[in-house]
């Protein structure tokens, strides 16, 4: 009986640590409002822009969605870089990720075999998903972030990302 006295003692007193363990992508934070670790801030935010520009550049190619795909692309090229250079003044030990997470390979894999119709849905779909996580990353970031650095750039980027949700969805459907 003591052992499980001292089991469940430990997970109580261990909870909190594996509560801000967890992945930022589970949701779970997301969820409870808790702005993500530093670390998973600025991974969630690389995903978010290689993710917009490798779909947006599958998007060129059709006439409706052209003009908000380049948008992206320009726009999230200007967020990665701004990125980087705040890791590097600040002299963060972060490594960048170069690929998407696998969550988003598979919705480039998916959009990567679509055509016309089909393709301008599942895009306008995942356009919106894709921002109403990175506005929820970067707003929570910026309301309750560890990096001031960061904090600052998240709150100054989230404009941009609300106008971007903004305009996915009034991509046509």
């Amino acid at each position: 009986m003591k052992k499980m006295y001292f089991l469940v003692a430990a997970l109580c007193v261990a909870a909190p640590a594996f509560a801000e363990s967890l992945p930022e992508r589970t949701g779970i934070n997301s969820a409870m409002g808790i702005a993500p670790k530093t670390d998973d801030f600025i991974q969630g935010a690389v995903w978010s822009d290689i993710f917009e520009i490798q779909s947006s550049q599958q998007a060129l190619s059709e006439p409706s969605l052209k003009d908000f795909a380049s948008k992206m692309i320009e726009d999230h090229h200007k967020t990665s870089a701004e990125l980087k250079q705040i890791v590097s003044d600040n002299n963060m030990n972060n490594t960048l990720p170069v690929d998407v997470d696998e969550s988003s390979q598979k919705k480039l894999d998916t959009l990567h075999g679509l055509h016309g119709e089909s393709f301008v849905r599942q895009y306008r779909e995942d356009q919106i998903t894709a921002h109403e996580n990175a506005l929820s990353l970067f707003q929570r970031y910026a309301k309750n972030g560890d990096n001031p650095a960061l904090k600052k750039w998240a709150a100054s980027t989230v404009p941009t990302l609300e106008e971007h949700l903004r305009l996915a969805k009034n991509l046509p459907q």
